[in-house]
């Protein structure tokens, strides 16, 4: 069954995928079936934090720690730290609340089609297409982390994947001055410490000479792990495509889909339509006192 363009993939993993899931997860159903036990006790025990313990919610933050039991329950103390922390921006989020953003401005798009590898691609422009001072970086931040709760939907992108491509193509002082270390440890904190989705890569292109600028102030809170999987290209597409295939990418990053005629605009509506699971992921976190 084709999907339309801007919808999610709310079929089961396909073979290929669990094939996948197997090798690199250790997902087996002796494994699977053990860890989830072994979450729920270790939930049960917790009250300090309150996650739905359906097998599937609980699959979902197994899978990013290779079903160890101990490492997700970790994992869903982190997330529930860090949406205390922020929770002047998180508490409660809805798609609606973003609307504006997401559908009037091209901050944050995602790539209609997966690249060679099934995984998901973010798209951020970090570039002249940005204007901070329509869309600040709290709220480029919020239309970051609804996106990643919609993609936990999705299974394949559970087991394959994500991938961000960081657009700074016109990169001004307007952009390098929005760039703040405080949203730079927000962001990177979220990455590291709190986001239940395999980060496979993060690749920065067209980055202008200034762009060291931007550097400087991010190259602090990036961990060991991160740092391995972030790498930069500039203008030389043939160096993105030697870990994305240009037969899966748009003309905009050297490949030879069509350019990009889309944006969060058209991604808005899907996201909006699965709210209630949004509602369900807000429920998550820190037990109120």
């Amino acid at each position: 069954m084709t999907l339309p363009p801007f919808a999610l993939d709310l079929a089961p993993a396909s073979e290929e995928t669990k094939a996948i899931a197997v090798k690199e997860l250790r997902e087996t159903p002796e494994v699977v079936q053990k860890a989830i036990e072994e979450l729920r006790v270790l939930l049960k025990n917790d009250p300090s934090i309150y996650f739905k313990d359906t097998d599937e919610v609980l699959i979902m933050y197994l899978r990013p720690v290779k079903f160890y039991p101990e490492s997700a329950h970790k994992l869903m103390k982190r997330i529930a730290d860090f949406k205390e922390k922020h929770k002047n921006l998180l508490d409660n989020l809805l798609p609606e609340q973003e609307k504006e953003a997401f559908t009037q401005y091209d901050v944050v798009n995602v790539l209609k089609d997966r690249d060679d590898k099934g995984r998901r691609v973010l798209i951020v422009h970090c570039g002249s297409i940005w204007d901070p001072s329509k869309v600040n970086t709290d709220q480029m931040f919020r239309l970051f982390y609804l996106i990643h709760e919609a993609a936990l939907l999705e299974e394949e992108t559970q087991i394959r994947g994500v991938v961000v491509i960081m657009d700074f193509d016109g990169l001004g002082m307007k952009q390098i001055k929005a760039l703040t270390p405080a949203f730079s440890m927000k962001l990177l904190g979220f990455i590291q410490d709190a986001m239940p989705l395999r980060l496979k890569e993060v690749h920065m292109v067209k980055q202008p000479f200034i762009f060291k600028m931007v550097w400087a102030i991010f190259k602090p809170f990036i961990g060991e792990k991160l740092g391995k999987r972030i790498h930069f290209h500039g203008s030389n597409m043939s160096s993105l495509h030697k870990f994305m295939a240009p037969t899966h990418l748009p003309k905009d990053y050297g490949g030879v889909l069509p350019e990009i005629d889309y944006t969060g605009k058209e991604w808005y509506p899907c996201i909006e339509s699965h709210v209630d699971h949004i509602k369900m992921l807000n429920t998550f976190g820190l037990v109120k006192k």
